[in-house]
């Protein structure tokens, strides 16, 4: 099997859709001898914020001199960024060789009338197998949706699970309330571990609790009012936190501060486990850290920032960070959604600050919500609005708008994104 056909048959499991529960992975990996067994994790879950505790976590990690995997959905650049050891991609001739062997059980498993795993099931168990060949110390694992009937909760050798911001989001899947929510992202904690928890809302709390008094595993959860000495800018941020003064996150956001927080107490919980990070290396780690797509920026002439805000507590966070880092700028919009988003409450937060907004579609997805759809939407709230027909039109467009004292924030899926920064760069060739 080449990389390409790899990449085909990976594709082609999409038919089998998104399928909530563990049997067809269970089944698979146990056909593969269960390579996740001979890995140790970090298991991440929430709503908004994982993505940027794995990469805090994980870069800490690698500069303590552990190999580490991570894990990570959806992708910005390109495929082989979702599976990653120390930073660096898994190679095209891992993902086919190890496609190969997965595809062969597949083929098993429907010769015997049961039910082929899904994309994300493959790609799951491919990630296992490649951790396990490059005998990874530590593998940090975000799950894809919710928790507790999520492939990647098929792990039985947890040391730390730890939970972003828990929000509204996905509900057609997870549930219509917090609690709902909170139940099933709750369920990737095992027994007698360690649980480390951001700042929560009261109804989630009670939920974590509640699940660590049954599962005997300890619980911290950050405070806000830890977080001292806040410091801000475009330019970068840092913050006292648990002893340490002055922390340097590499990732901007109002959000971050809070989400390394969180990474902290994950490397102190880790620490007690026999996995020991002097302060030093901390340091180091948050500050290298790097997560695209969080409100990074881009390109400084003019002032060009994408952010991956695309359900309701990101946008409320994107809103914060904006009147936070830029609240004199003049602002345009590139937007981009997914059709089953809350992408009405998005615009009533954060199309009124916009002088001019420019919609598009998210290229190769069918969940994308059409350019024009959107922009109907904006009118509820700001008139000044046009979609575009592609991204690099949006881009040119926004551009056209910004004048010297404007910036670009372009914010949404973070499925498009990775095609804006690539126009970006073109742009300004």
């Amino acid at each position: 099997m080449t990389y390409k056909e790899a990449r085909d048959f990976i594709d082609d499991t999409s038919k089998y859709g998104y399928i909530l529960g563990l049997d067809t992975v269970t089944e698979l990996l146990d056909r593969l001898g269960n390579p996740q067994d001979d890995l140790r994790f970090v298991h991440i879950a929430g709503t908004n914020g994982k993505g940027s505790i794995l990469a805090y976590v994980s870069t800490i990690l690698k500069e303590a001199g552990y190999r580490v995997g991570r894990y990570i959905s959806p992708t910005i650049f390109e495929y082989r960024e979702r599976i990653q050891v120390n930073e660096e991609y898994i190679s095209e001739e891992a993902v086919a060789r190890l496609a190969q062997r997965i595809y062969e059980k597949g083929q098993e498993m429907l010769s015997e009338g049961l039910a082929h795993p899904t994309a994300f099931e493959v790609e799951t168990a491919l990630a296992f197998l490649y951790f396990q060949e490059m005998d990874c110390d530590l593998v940090v694992l975000e799950t894809g949706m919710g928790g507790l009937t999520d492939a990647t909760n098929v792990v039985k050798t947890t040391l730390v699970s730890a939970f972003a911001s828990i929000s509204m989001d996905h509900m057609g899947f997870l549930g219509d309330t917090l609690e709902d929510i909170a139940k099933i992202k709750a369920g990737i904690i095992k027994p007698n571990t360690a649980v480390v928890s951001s700042s929560q809302r009261p109804e989630v709390r009670k939920v974590l609790r509640e699940v660590c008094r049954q599962q005997k595993a300890s619980y911290y959860e950050i405070r806000e009012e830890e977080i001292t000495d806040r410091q801000a800018s475009i330019e970068g941020q840092s913050f006292t936190y648990g002893g340490y003064k002055k922390l340097c996150p590499g990732i901007l956001g109002s959000c971050q501060l809070e989400n390394a927080a969180t990474a902290v107490e994950v490397i102190h919980a880790l620490g007690d486990l026999g996995y020991p990070v002097s302060e030093e290396v901390i340091r180091k780690g948050l500050k290298e850290t790097r997560w695209i797509g969080r409100f990074t920026v881009v390109d400084e002439d003019p002032l060009f920032i994408v952010d991956g805000a695309h359900n309701r507590d990101a946008a409320d966070r994107l809103l914060e960070t904006l009147n936070q880092y830029v609240p004199h700028k003049r602002k345009i919009f590139i937007i981009g959604v997914l059709a089953d988003k809350e992408y009405d409450y998005i615009m009533s937060r954060l199309a009124p600050m916009a002088e001019q907004i420019v919609t598009v579609m998210t290229p190769n997805n069918p969940r994308a919500l059409p350019a024009e759809k959107l922009a109907e939407t904006v009118k509820k709230y700001n008139s000044s609005v046009e979609a575009a027909g592609s991204i690099p039109e949006a881009v040119k467009k926004a551009r056209s708008y910004v004048g010297e004292d404007g910036m670009v924030l372009a914010f949404g899926s973070l499925s498009y994104l990775g095609a804006l920064i690539r126009a970006v760069g073109k742009d300004t060739e």
